[in-house]
């Protein structure tokens, strides 16, 4: 039997640190710190949890059925799941999240020295995905060009920037803005969807149990337990990295304070501490996170819709990153405006979805539980997505007098209650093909 050795181990939770830490990793907890102030610990505590603690939870739960989200999602049924699945592999692949590591890595680390024009970013994009291809082609050596070569690299960079921050602050910690001041717990919960990790987790579970099977091990114990320590070493490290971004933005208002995003906060921190050469530090830091996000969800992308669809994983690989170029010349801003209405809506159906498939020995029959709860979800986050995209006029009213409707989490309480009553129904119907108690 086939096991991995301590440094291929470590190997590929390296390889797994590099896949979530992309776009929205660096550019989201610097604008959240600056935004919270003296509450920045309070916020990162909330952004851990859907940044770090619910994606680890999630590839715990795809270890557990076997790697692939369809057997996550079997309890709902087969056309369910497949919808479920397919808007969640579009959105986290070549709608939003892939192209935007083009964009993100682009406004970092190429238009401080190019310029802004539209040009500049095609020529960039094009010469980006040309390497993203390259890697993603070649899905057996992730651990090997991922893991052992690029990710040292990038935590290397991630040091410097990390370090500088703590030790060399631009300043003291700031005033929070309104946003922050009443619940800044809350906000920093719902500032974690940003990162798109949770989502992220759902596609790459499949990359990570892939890549252990090339390494020779069949074992499915052994591959859920290696599962789980590469998501616990990506989430130490995404933890860290993390902070140190939050406490760098809470103490940039000085030298940052008209920053409209946390791009532009990054760029001011590293030219104040650094001059030139942190600006060459920050596109070698946002490059290789950007890319290394990108090979993966492509990747991820590539083996679920050539397996669902008559089509070759080349192919997928292959359109997908034609279509994430040239969604990605759209623009940062357009990108991130469009993308949150979708992510508040997929957001709680994937947090659901997890928490049932981690609770599932509790269910005698987990379709009794998953149907009935994941569709006052999908109403819910339905609603959500409507009020975020602006349509606020077709949402009725009742869903704005939710406890927690104000905070963005309204949709807590119905489905909480619906899994209570579902549960109940389930436990008293008994196992299937038993008599009811």
């Amino acid at each position: 039997m086939t096991r991995l050795k301590s440094l291929d181990l470590l190997a590929l939770g390296f390889m797994t640190f590099a896949l979530f830490l992309g776009a929205g990793n660096i550019i989201f907890p610097p604008g959240a710190g600056m935004a919270a102030g003296e509450h920045v610990w309070s916020a990162a505590f909330g952004f851990l949890i859907t940044g770090v603690g619910l994606p680890l939870l999630t590839v715990v739960a795809l270890a557990r059925v076997g790697g692939g989200m369809n057997e996550l999602t079997a309890p709902l049924g087969r056309r369910a799941g497949t919808l479920l699945a397919v808007a969640v592999y579009l959105a986290i692949g070549p709608l939003f999240a892939t192209p935007r590591t083009a964009t993100v890595s682009f406004e970092m680390g190429v238009a401080p020295f190019s310029g802004h024009e539209s040009s500049a970013l095609l020529i960039y994009s094009v010469a980006y995905f040309a390497a993203v291809l390259f890697l993603a082609l070649n899905p057996g050596k992730l651990v090997d060009s991922i893991g052992k070569f690029l990710t040292p690299v990038l935590l290397a960079a991630l040091l410097v920037l990390g370090g500088a921050a703590l030790m060399s602050p631009a300043g003291e910690i700031g005033q929070s803005t309104e946003a922050y001041q009443a619940n800044p717990f809350v906000k920093g919960f719902l500032e974690g969807y940003l990162t798109m990790d949770t989502l992220g987790a759902l596609v790459f579970g499949i990359v990570i149990a892939t890549a252990i099977k090339d390494r020779g091990v069949s074992d499915r114990r052994l591959i859920t337990r290696y599962s789980v320590v590469a998501g616990l070493i990506a989430a130490t490290g995404l933890s860290v990295v993390y902070l140190a971004l939050f406490y760098l933005g809470a103490t940039s208002q000085g030298i940052a304070g008209d920053a409209l995003n946390g791009v532009q906060i990054l760029i001011h921190y590293v030219q104040h501490t650094f001059g030139i050469y942190g600006s060459l530090l920050l596109a070698v830091v946002i490059t290789l996170a950007c890319l290394t996000t990108a090979v993966g969800l492509l990747t991820a992308c590539g083996e679920y819709f050539s397996k669902m669809l008559p089509v070759s994983y080349r192919t997928v690989v292959l359109v997908f990153g034609l279509f994430s170029l040239v969604v990605s010349n759209q623009g940062l801003t357009q990108l991130i405006s469009v993308s949150v209405p979708v992510l508040v809506g997929l957001y709680p159906l994937a947090i659901v979805l997890v928490a049932l498939s981690l609770l599932s020995s509790l269910w005698c029959s987990a379709p009794r539980v998953f149907v009935p709860t994941m569709a006052v979800t999908l109403i819910f986050g339905l609603a959500d997505a409507f009020n975020a995209a602006g349509f606020k006029a077709l949402v009725p009213s009742l869903f704005a007098n939710l406890p927690l409707a104000a905070q963005g989490l309204g949709w807590l309480l119905p489905v909480a209650v619906t899994l209570l009553a579902a549960a109940i129904f389930d436990r008293l119907r008994g196992e299937p093909g038993t008599q009811p108690v």
